[in-house]
């Protein structure tokens, strides 16, 4: 494509952007692009270019020269007042940088470094009522952050948000990998991905992960979501996307009273896929921690009574096959103490699993009250003697005004009885009232939940949440979140499960969120049915081999892993030796090799110590691959634990041969994976003694 070295904004036909041509620079002869600013990253590569066309205002992105987006609109929609997208003028600019390193307390990689420039542009309307907002831009080396800061300024007050009219024009038809949102309808991040091209999407879900032509990796996302709607992203042309929000019941996407600010709109660019991860970029966008002694806030293994459920060998509810037992509870716990894990949670303990709750309206859980075969108090007095914790949980089926009116009182007894940590559930289309799941009425909700937690002294492990926007920096006792398909769908999906490349896409996808409770290492992965018979190739099992189940626990990162397979499962099985020694909380994440939606290999080394974790993973296709490991310390002697794929393993008809073995390597040592069709390999290197 012919590129110009003078540029003016594109026709604007209907709000749709129209691309009539390859050009995106303000033309400095264009008497109506009055007033435009340029702000770059450090290293030069990404360029925003904000100005005015006509009283619109619009902003740009280029990377190394070339468009990533075409001039993009910017502006709301209320209801009752006139929309702010005309009329408009720049009134000022400001900038400022910054570059300084902050510490996590546990996350994919110990220090974080925020090095960008900013510039903030002050905008108000020309004619009455004069209302006046700004637009601040964050330019960083792996991509652009930016947000609406309105002031309280004549014509706002008290408001109602029908929409944010922000737009990603596109310069080039990407391919994108998405999951599907209707805005309003119920939100179901649920769902397994779709490929196509940004021509083809309806809405969809953020982060949305797209590969232009020329191999620029693009990833629409937001951070800091706090007291405001989740934001999805709907066509408006064949290359825009324009952001749509979350709804209230009655049609309203966000209200408040001035000044506020919104989320940062980000857009993550890479050079390849690798460099997608770790995703910091979010981070970086979130405030400081408000914690200030964060000594009880510590990532774990941990087990539970939850899959016996899914693959009904056990029941939420009271009955002869009760899970939430004294007894069972007992088994469990001694099973995670025995194996190095750091707690165990129970579903189905509580008051209220005995009525008919999915969408009906008639959920009423107590969160207080256990069933009276489940001793809460000795329990916990029990773990806490192992040296381990009990997980507390949370179902609200999104009856959000009963949980909310229990909250501080459940939260004092998990704090009351020594309960370190708790998993909330949303299960449900909408809430009782009718809102949306992502939408402002639910992130006040989740921020009040994790806050409170927060204040007791309690760990937060989320399932059907508000997608995670990067609030563990602030919060860092939000450890992990659900928010995609995990490993309950193999149980039942009406898919069969979730297909074998369904992985490789979440680590590009998903994963740049934050982290997922995605309850990896399942044993059993036929699944044997009560008569003892194993489910045949097409119903809901995993679709991995053993050795990927093992290599999961280092590709999808979180900070709370689950060996989700119950205890019997594990017994006299050499390959959870891996699950003993894997760790969750990381000093330094280097993605080796990827491609969407194929592989992915990944090597983690554990934070406080020397040991590096490999996992290496494959979607339905056999590949073998060789991995340098430079890596490591230079004339430092190691010895690799490999866990690989055994010969004739198949996901379809041979899932389980693993073959261990050990090999002396140092840093110009090169390891030959192979990896089976829906398989994977997992690697302990640890210092030779």
């Amino acid at each position: 494509m012919r590129r110009s070295s003078g540029a003016r904004f594109l026709p604007m036909v209907l709000g749709m952007s129209i691309a009539l041509a390859p050009t995106l620079a303000f033309h400095p002869a264009d008497a109506s692009a009055q007033e435009q600013a340029r702000v770059a990253s450090p290293d030069g590569r990404n360029v925003v270019t904000v100005g005015t066309r006509d009283g619109g205002l619009y902003y740009t992105v280029d990377r190394d020269g070339k468009h990533i987006l075409l001039p993009s609109r910017l502006g709301f929609a209320f209801r009752g007042a006139d929309s702010l997208r005309s009329g408009l003028r720049v009134t000022g600019t400001a900038r400022a940088s910054a570059d300084t390193t902050w510490t996590q307390p546990w996350g994919e990689v110990a220090r974080v470094r925020d090095h960008h420039n900013e510039l903030r542009v002050r905008v108000a309307e020309t004619g009455a009522p004069g209302r006046r907002f700004a637009v601040v831009f964050r330019v960083f080396d792996d991509g652009v952050g930016f947000r609406y800061e309105v002031s309280d300024s004549a014509g706002f007050a008290d408001y109602e948000m029908m929409d944010e009219l922000t737009e990603f024009a596109l310069a080039d038809n990407a391919r994108a990998w998405w999951i599907p949102s209707r805005c309003c309808d119920p939100d179901r991040q649920e769902r397994l991905y779709s490929e196509s091209p940004v021509s083809r999407l309806d809405t969809v879900q953020t982060p949305l992960t797209l590969q232009t032509s020329s191999g620029v990796q693009v990833v629409i996302h937001e951070a800091n979501l706090t007291d405001y709607a989740g934001m999805y992203l709907a066509r408006t042309g064949d290359r825009t996307l324009r952001t749509t929000l979350a709804r209230w019941a009655d049609g309203v996407a966000v209200r408040g009273r001035a000044p506020f600010v919104t989320p940062w709109r980000t857009i993550q660019l890479a050079d390849r896929p690798e460099d997608l991860a770790p995703s910091v970029l979010g981070l970086n966008l979130n405030p400081p921690s408000v914690i200030p002694n964060t000594s009880w806030i510590h990532p774990m293994k941990y087990n539970g009574i939850w899959w016996g459920m899914h693959i009904n060998t056990m029941t939420w509810g009271s009955g002869p096959k009760h899970g939430a037992t004294t007894a069972n509870t007992r088994r469990y716990l001694d099973f995670a103490a025995a194996n190095g894990l750091g707690g165990t949670l129970v579903e189905g303990w509580n008051l209220g699993w005995d009525v008919e709750w999915f969408n009906s309206g008639k959920a009423s859980f107590s969160f207080t009250q256990p069933y009276p075969d489940f001793d809460l108090p000795g329990l916990a007095s029990y773990a806490r003697g192992k040296g381990i914790t009990l997980i507390g949980h949370h179902e609200t089926a999104s009856m959000i005004g009963s949980y909310e009116r229990q909250l501080d009182s459940a939260m004092a007894l998990y704090r009351r009885v020594g309960v370190g940590a708790v998993k909330t559930g949303y299960v449900g289309d909408l809430t009782e009232q009718g809102h949306a799941h992502q939408g402002q009425f639910m992130v006040r909700h989740q921020r009040r939940v994790l806050e409170t937690a927060a204040r007791y002294g309690l760990m937060l492990d989320v399932h059907e949440p508000v997608k995670d926007t990067g609030e563990r920096r602030t919060y860092p006792n939000m450890m992990a979140r659900e928010g995609a398909r995990g490993m309950e769908y193999n149980a039942w999906g009406g898919e069969g499960g979730n297909p074998p490349e369904h992985e490789t896409i979440l680590f590009f996808t998903r994963m740049l969120a934050g982290p997922m409770d995605f309850t990896p290492g399942i044993f059993d992965l036929l699944i044997k049915r009560p008569t003892g018979t194993p489910r045949g190739p097409e119903e809901a099992r995993p679709r991995t081999t053993l050795a990927k189940q093992l290599a999961l626990y280092v590709v999808l990162y979180s900070p709370f892993q689950m060996a989700a397979d119950l205890p019997e499962n594990y017994e006299r099985q050499p390959a959870f030796q891996f699950i003993r020694d894997v760790a969750v909380d990381w000093d330094t994440t280097r993605v080796l090799q990827g491609r969407i939606g194929d592989y992915v290999i990944v090597a983690r080394r554990q934070r406080g110590a020397p040991d590096w974790f490999v996992g290496a993973i494959t979607d339905e296709e056999a590949r073998t691959f060789d991995v340098s490991l430079a890596f490591l310390t230079p004339g430092r002697r190691y010895v690799a634990e490999i866990y690989a794929d055994g010969p004739g393993a198949s996901w379809r008809d041979n899932p389980l041969p693993v073959t261990i073995s050990r090999r002396p390597v140092t840093s110009a040592s090169r390891l030959h994976l192979v990896l089976a069709p829906g398989g994977g390999q997992a690697i302990r290197i640890r210092p030779a003694s």
